[in-house]
């Protein structure tokens, strides 16, 4: 069985192999030149860190290397990027959610309440599923409420997840009202004794101007009987630079709070992360490395920049 460690390295395997085969080529002589910079910049873009940051790092790398006196290896290379990458992810907050305070609308009241936003085919649904099955492992009493009305699948889904778990569930009929369904779904977790209830909700572009007010009125609504402690926005690895756009238009209409990254496993641009939380100043909560629950993994800033890079 995959230890955590194990897991993210698995899944940022693609991303890895092509940074860490350029760094071997571009430092191969013991030099950092502005070939081997070059090189490895192209490499950082490459991999969706962005232009902006993969400079920063590589003329962080030629400063370093400068005061050293010159002499380098590609393992040195790494280990320099590494703790750079891993500074700018700590800089943001980014980590576990249990540690950190959720927002401004935080209270000790429960159920804590976590909503899971995110355009279609993001993983709302698997993500809402996975964060309540760790949540009943840990010993909580949990509620899963199905505030995607838009697709009939997404309510069995959910139905068959909670069956699965052994947790609360709340749904209502395709085309409800999405804000009457996570009302119903905190009131109902408040009156069944829950400790926290995860809210999905139907994937939407972040350019559907009536679809985005739809959300902001689910968290209207809740506001009248708990605010939400979390809003997760689901981010798609596989989308690259494109998703940092749904970042933005998301977190100006919404309190978001936190990002789950999915589907690393599938995406040689994991840099992105680096860049969503630089730009953006959102910590990143989980990251999805692959299908099974233990893939959603809280998130370490050191170890994914240390698996982003490292060949070891």
């Amino acid at each position: 069985m995959l230890t955590l460690a194990g897991r993210l390295r698995r899944g940022l395997e693609k991303t890895r192999k092509k940074m860490s085969a350029v760094i071997d080529v571009a430092v191969g002589r013991g030099l950092f030149d502005d070939a081997a910079a070059e090189q490895i910049e192209e490499a950082l873009i490459e991999a969706d860190i962005g232009p902006e940051i993969a400079l920063r790092l590589v003329e962080d790398v030629r400063e370093w290397v400068r005061s050293a006196g010159g002499g380098v290896t590609a393992e040195t290379v790494r280990e320099k990027i590494e703790m750079d990458i891993a500074e700018i992810l700590r800089g943001s907050g980014s980590g576990r959610s249990e540690e950190i305070p959720p927002n401004g609308n935080h209270s000790s009241e429960q159920p804590r309440v976590t909503i899971l936003v995110g355009v279609n085919g993001s993983g709302k649904t698997t993500t809402a599923a996975k964060l309540a099955a760790q949540a009943a492992a840990r010993g909580s009493r949990v509620l899963l409420g199905a505030a995607d009305t838009f697709r009939a699948a997404a309510i069995d889904q959910l139905r068959v997840w909670a069956e699965r778990i052994g947790c609360e569930f709340v749904a209502q009929d395709q085309g409800a009202d999405p804000a009457a369904v996570a009302f119903d779904a905190v009131q109902a977790g408040k009156s069944r004794g829950c400790d926290e209830v995860f809210i999905d909700t139907a994937g939407r572009l972040h350019t559907q101007t009536n679809l985005m007010a739809e959300l902001e009125k689910v968290i209207r609504v809740l506001g009248k009987i708990k605010p939400p402690d979390h809003c997760f926005l689901t981010l798609d690895a596989t989308t690259g630079r494109n998703g940092l756009q749904q970042i933005t238009t998301f977190s100006r209409s919404l309190p978001v709070d936190g990002l789950i990254v999915t589907k690393l496993d599938g995406s040689a641009r994991a840099g992105v992360v680096v860049e969503a939380v630089e730009r953006l100043k959102i910590p990143v909560r989980y990251v999805g490395v692959g299908e099974t629950v233990e893939d959603l993994m809280p998130f370490d800033p050191e170890a994914f920049a240390r698996e982003l890079v490292r060949t070891e």
